[in-house]
């Protein structure tokens, strides 16, 4: 596999070109939204996430997104101490909606247009998932936050970002992490872990890479949607990868 940063070239040689994705999925942990703080949500990152979410709207492309909950609940780790695991999922997927909540409060002090859509239904704070509005809105220029994950138990946040990218008929998935790509081991643990330009779905899967769970990436790959993974750390980087000019790994059908 090829490593280092120019992404560009070695995107558009194998048919990739991000400065083509028109509609895109953004998937976000709600780790991400922690900023430097041990949990809950900061206000200063999560404003500039909004930036940056803002300048991909500015650039004229749809977006969605997916927002995760472990910055306030994790389901699975509550499940291994004490709760039956269905119920803590669900919990977890309420603190979805809070994570949501914040960045669709913060998205429109910014002038960027929001709708939250639940896959659990809360109506008196936001939309129910309803798959054509959900798209009509993109149409619309607005932003839409997805949820409450898939609805049901026993799913990641990483699956559903993979089924609303499909059945939002996303060019690409992005899935914004704490590091640059896709490496071999845990670059924070590891000084010699190699760092991924490229990979393909079957690579992900067979190396246990663990970039997003197997049904996810096994969702993707069914529907042909690239996923792109990046930095979610560094200002502005959602917009230079998708021009082309950003840094992160792209896992599509072929390595």
């Amino acid at each position: 596999m090829a490593t280092g940063d120019g992404n560009a070239a070695t995107a558009a040689a194998g048919g990739v070109a991000p400065a083509a994705f028109r509609r895109v999925l953004v998937k976000l942990s709600g780790e991400a939204l922690m900023g430097p703080r041990a949990g809950g949500l900061d206000p200063a990152t999560v404003e500039r996430i909004a930036h940056d979410l803002s300048a991909v709207i500015a650039s004229g492309r749809e977006v969605c997104c997916v927002v995760g909950g472990g910055n306030i609940f994790r389901g699975v780790s509550a499940a291994a101490e004490s709760i039956d695991r269905a119920t803590a999922d669900s919990m977890g997927m309420l603190a979805t909606v809070m994570n949501a909540l914040a960045l669709q409060s913060t998205l429109e002090r910014l002038g960027v247009t929001t709708r939250v859509q639940s896959g659990l239904r809360m109506d008196a704070v936001c939309e129910p998932f309803i798959r054509r509005r959900a798209i009509r809105h993109m149409e619309k220029g607005r932003l839409v936050i997805f949820a409450a994950g898939t609805g049901s138990p026993f799913f990641t946040t990483d699956t559903a970002a993979a089924l609303r990218a499909s059945e939002m008929r996303c060019d690409a998935l992005l899935k914004a992490t704490k590091v640059d790509g896709v490496y071999s081991a845990d670059p924070h643990k590891d000084a010699a872990a190699e760092r991924y330009d490229r990979l393909s779905y079957q690579d992900v899967l067979t190396r246990d890479l663990r970039v997003m769970d197997a049904t996810a990436v096994s969702l993707a790959r069914e529907n042909r949607i690239p996923i792109l993974v990046l930095s979610i750390l560094t200002p502005g980087g959602l917009a230079r990868v998708l021009d082309g000019r950003g840094c992160c790994t792209i896992i599509t059908g072929d390595g």
